[in-house]
């Protein structure tokens, strides 16, 4: 594809997905907005505290450092447990990221101020906080404002990971684009923040011309004098209707119909599918409204967060609940491990598993073609033979679960030449460009067919079954029990194949897992 194929691909993308850049892109400017203007009222206090107690200096110096050191996906991680899904938990990782900037400047530039202006001030007789706010701050303004400038222009770029949580924003256009392979996607995502980092940087400067007091500013004048004020009362204009124009679509997106729930789902292709196709099934056929919080992460996020009533159902499977959250041993048994989960669960977490859909998504090992007939691979067992020689590329969660490679190499005795980790998508493009040579898969991928790769028999039978289930709060299913119904009424249109070329239309075809889901729900008259 050459360069103008690619922009020419790139303006119908965006033309037939203006909406929801549009959306997102306003979530994001809400939560970066969020984020700065708490991190500005708890900076700017702890730099001027600090400045009146040495003895604090270097511990909350030393925390703002320690925070900044910790690498942004550990602790949001960390604050998934503690804080949940959603906006929170993003939010206050990106304030604890913008505080140092802040912190260090306020102190930086009230501290500089020569002795003598402090000493003058005293001798007019203006108390502590009279000095404070008629001379230290206005004269420490301009390196305070340079702190907040650069934790802004940051905190654009950071708000990106609060995709990973349900909290939206453009972060979700660029990580669901990778896990596609879908260059349209990701660009649409990463552009619109960077210019909105440009916006807000120049917003900022302007900001700081206003604030610094006029005296300090070169080519002082009376004209320049009264310009400033003007710029002040604009600002002011337009940050009141911008925050104003916030809070309404707040409200208006917390309005929510008095009989609702909230569904999530992993993050990846099928998952967001059949989060909408569940969605769109409860809400024609209910008057139920559904609160959609897909692709929030993997297994644990969406376990976690059901725990917590941060969402009221997700989809998961049979193996991944028995091998994963209830730590058996991988068994192939379709009915026991069904049975299990469902007893399991409901005793352990008070959780209802309603009857599992009729696709199983199994794990597998896929090659090349030309790997495969240059090894003769057609089973797990033919692999095992020549394992050393290969270099494996796997998800996260695959690499670190019991019915994943550590089980697997156990059961088939085998052990590769190299294994990386890798996230979805590009595992696939590594494979392409022969970096690695077998990936782990899902049975129903579409990436399969993209990449037209050769699936290996698991002749051991060491994968369980992984047929989807949904689980859902039994307070929700006591409430809305019409939901197992209308639910069950997709097993009549779905099967492995089925899932396979709705995956295939998100993967390859770069369509909106939304609009694959309710074409696919339409054309078989289920809604």
């Amino acid at each position: 594809m050459n360069l103008l194929e690619f922009l020419k691909g790139f303006a119908e993308y965006i033309m037939q997905n203006q909406e929801q850049i549009v959306n997102l892109s306003i979530e994001h400017v809400k939560l970066t907005m969020i984020s700065v203007i708490c991190a500005i009222l708890i900076g700017v206090p702890l730099g001027i505290l600090i400045c009146y107690i040495k003895k604090i200096n270097k511990p909350v110096l030393g925390a703002a450092n320690v925070v900044q050191a910790i690498p942004s996906m550990a602790l949001l991680g960390f604050m998934i447990p503690i804080l949940g899904i959603g906006t929170l938990p993003a939010i206050v990782t990106v304030i604890l990221y913008s505080l140092l900037p802040i912190i260090k400047n306020t102190y930086t530039g009230i501290d500089n101020i020569n002795p003598q202006t402090v000493e003058a001030a005293k001798g007019i007789g203006l108390n502590k906080f009279q000095i404070l706010s008629k001379v230290q701050i206005p004269l420490a303004l301009p390196v305070i404002m340079a702190g907040v400038r650069i934790s802004a222009v940051t905190a654009v770029g950071l708000m990106t990971m609060a995709a990973f949580i349900g909290a939206g924003g453009l972060g979700y256009l660029v990580f669901s684009g990778i896990r596609t392979v879908n260059n349209y996607q990701i660009l649409a995502g990463a552009i619109p923040a960077c210019i909105l980092a440009l916006a807000v940087d120049l917003l900022a400067s302007v900001v700081e011309k206003i604030v610094t007091p006029i005296s300090m500013q070169k080519n002082f004048s009376s004209s320049k004098k009264r310009n400033i004020k003007v710029k002040k009362y604009t600002l002011a204009s337009v940050c009141i209707v911008l925050i104003a124009s916030l809070i309404f679509i707040e409200l208006g997106s917390q309005a929510e119909q008095e009989r609702s729930i909230t569904i999530g789902s992993k993050d990846f292709t099928e998952q967001a599918i059949i989060g909408n196709l569940v969605a769109d099934m409860i809400e024609a056929h209910t008057d139920i409204s559904v609160n959609r919080k897909l692709e929030l992460g993997g297994t644990q996020v969406c376990f976690s967060s059901i725990k917590t009533g941060e969402i009221d159902m997700y989809i998961d499977y049979t193996g991944t609940a028995y091998a994963d959250l209830l730590k058996h041993p991988p068994i192939s048994d379709m009915e026991q491990v069904y049975n299990t989960v469902k007893k399991e669960l409901k005793e352990k977490y008070d959780l209802q598993i309603l009857n599992q859909l009729n696709f199983n998504n199994t794990f597998v090992l896929a090659v090349k073609k030309e790997t495969a007939e240059k090894y003769q691979l057609e089973t797990l067992s033919d692999l095992a033979g020549v394992a050393d020689q290969l270099t494996a590329g796997v998800v996260f969660e695959f690499a670190n679960r019991a019915d994943g490679l550590a089980g697997l190499t156990r059961a088939y005795n085998f052990k590769f030449k190299n294994s990386l980790t890798l996230d979805g998508g590009p595992r696939y493009v590594a494979l392409e460009n022969g970096e690695i040579d077998v990936i782990d898969a899902f049975a129903t991928d579409g990436l399969l067919k993209k990449f037209n790769l050769r699936t290996l028999v698991d002749d051991k039978k060491f994968f369980p079954p992984y047929y989807a289930i949904p689980i859902v709060r039994t307070e929700t299913y006591e409430k809305y029990p019409e939901i197992a119904e209308v639910i069950q009424r997709l097993n009549t249109v779905l099967s492995d194949e089925v899932m396979m070329e709705l995956n295939y239309k998100v993967d390859e075809l770069q369509q909106e897992p939304k609009l694959v889901a309710r074409d696919f729900l339409e054309e078989k008259s289920l809604i």
